[in-house]
């Protein structure tokens, strides 16, 4: 029994053709679901400042805001998802 593995690449030549004028950028998800995303990145933007404001006013160590870094990551993904209509 043999194995073999089949990689197959595009075109390496740089060529105007009209299929790569004409193509187009197709959205991956509907719009009522990039306005969820954008909701989403939106509210956990905010509670995120909010929280952040609080550990900020209670003069807490600053280790305790490093777990906020994934917050503000999910936020930003969440927005950056909706805008770029991935």
């Amino acid at each position: 029994m043999t194995i073999t593995n089949s990689v197959f690449f595009a075109k390496s030549g740089m060529s105007n053709s009209q299929e790569e004028v004409q193509e187009a950028c197709i959205a991956n998800i509907s719009t009522l679901e990039r306005q969820k995303r954008l909701r989403y990145g939106i509210r956990q933007f905010v509670i995120t400042l909010i929280i952040l404001g609080l550990l900020v006013a209670l003069d807490v160590n600053h280790f305790w805001r490093l777990p906020l870094l994934f917050m503000f990551w999910a936020a930003a993904v969440g927005y950056f998802q909706a805008c770029d209509k991935t």
